[in-house]
């Protein structure tokens, strides 16, 4: 590139699911004038994490108080009820249980109801026989009620923001090739051979963005590591009035098998978390030996394996057994048979992975020389991506305006 060059834009978003989406949104309002491009390389927006999840409107319980996932999704649920309601998307704000079903979740399920008040999230508590008043078909020893979960149409809410940036958005713009000169700026080239020139590059490429971040010379220090959720439908939806939970383990980021009645009725059930053979591996068909080899590169691939290979067999165990994925579900709900479950569309989660195996449990946002990298935004992300795209947006403007 030349001094002289004629940028395309400002700022330059990879990535058109809800985070990018959300970031390209949240720059033009906070700098009206500011150029910026999406680069999607689908044909539309939201088709892989954003499109493939349960559609909850996560509360924040979960998450490690002062945390980025605590802060953005207590505030994010929040944001993204308002603006589902003032843009006329599907949502609703159903509450949620969350189940002990043996006496050792007891102290985890306490241990929630503190974390929830520490987050500024109220709950309730609730014996074995209350359980029923919200969900009659549910079992468990002892639950907490989180009256501030809901569902949504996430889909719905990226095209919203895709239409109200003001971004120039570009479909089937699949990114091959960065040129990054921190004096002039990035350069882009896509498959189809088109080139675009900004002066600051975000990257919100979920499963790829480490493989885009590298793209820019920068070294992410992280990989990811795909992980498959498979889900079900149940045929008998009139089984569940909202959303049921087990309690998690804290030793992993995913939030076990669940049942979430959704905004047209119909309940998913799921997900597990399986080793997926492709970043875009929806099925155990679907194998990319090139992105394969690169995950079974990463040192923290296998010492991840190595550490949870007992939580890993049980989840291998319920994808490839029905019975004993139904075994899972009955632990919630004792009535469900194995016919009453109806495979769905799977999803798949994009975990960043340390050298060491440590699984990265808060968002991560990196920057280098005229770019932002957004690392790691699995779940809670579509929750919070309208205050992740401000933070995204604030770090972008700044390059911004110290590169020109």
């Amino acid at each position: 590139m030349r001094p002289d060059i004629a940028y395309d834009c400002d700022v330059l978003v990879i990535g058109g699911g809800i985070v990018g989406l959300a970031t390209a949104y949240a720059i033009t309002r906070a700098a009206p004038g500011t150029r910026v491009t999406v680069l999607e390389k689908e044909p539309g927006p939201a088709r892989h994490q954003t499109g493939r999840n349960s559609g909850v409107i996560h509360s924040g319980i979960y998450y490690r108080p002062g945390s980025l996932k605590a802060r953005y999704a207590v505030r994010g649920a929040a944001e993204m009820v308002k603006f589902c309601a003032e843009y006329g998307i599907a949502h609703a704000v159903t509450g949620k249980l969350i189940v002990a079903t043996e006496r050792e979740e007891l102290p985890r399920l306490h241990a929630l109801v503190q974390r929830g008040r520490e987050n500024g999230i109220p709950v309730r508590e609730l014996g074995t026989a209350q359980i029923g008043e919200y969900e009659p078909e549910v079992r468990g020893l002892a639950a907490i009620h989180v009256g501030t979960t809901g569902v949504c149409d996430y889909v719905g809410v990226a095209r919203r923001l895709a239409d109200a940036s003001g971004a120039e958005i570009r479909y089937g713009a699949q990114v091959v090739r960065v040129d990054r000169r921190p004096e002039l700026g990035v350069a882009v080239r896509t498959a189809r051979g088109d080139v675009v020139r900004a002066r600051v590059l975000v990257n919100c490429a979920g499963l790829q963005c480490d493989e885009v971040a590298r793209l820019t010379g920068d070294e992410p220090d992280v990989r990811i590591v795909p992980f498959r959720g498979e889900y079900y439908e149940l045929a008998r939806p009139e089984l569940v009035r909202g959303l049921v939970y087990p309690v998690p383990d804290p030793a992993f980021p995913f939030l076990g098998v669940h049942l979430t009645k959704g905004i047209d009725g119909g309940v998913h059930i799921g997900p597990n978390a399986v080793p997926a053979l492709a970043r875009e591996g929806y099925g155990w068909g679907v194998v990319r030996p090139r992105e394969l080899a690169r995950t079974l590169g990463w040192p923290g691939a296998w010492r991840l394996a190595r550490q949870h290979w007992r939580y890993g067999a049980g989840e291998l165990r319920r994808s490839v057994s029905k019975a004993a994925f139904t075994e899972a579900v009955r632990r919630l709900l004792p009535g469900v048979a194995e016919d009453d479950l109806v495979p769905a569309a799977a999803g798949v989660r994009a975990q960043a992975v340390l050298r060491d195996g440590t699984l990265v449990d808060d968002f991560l946002i990196r920057e280098g020389a005229r770019a932002v990298h957004v690392l790691n935004a699995p779940s809670p992300a579509a929750t919070a991506s309208l205050p992740i795209g401000r933070e995204v947006a604030r770090r972008a403007l700044e390059v911004l305006a110290s590169a020109r």
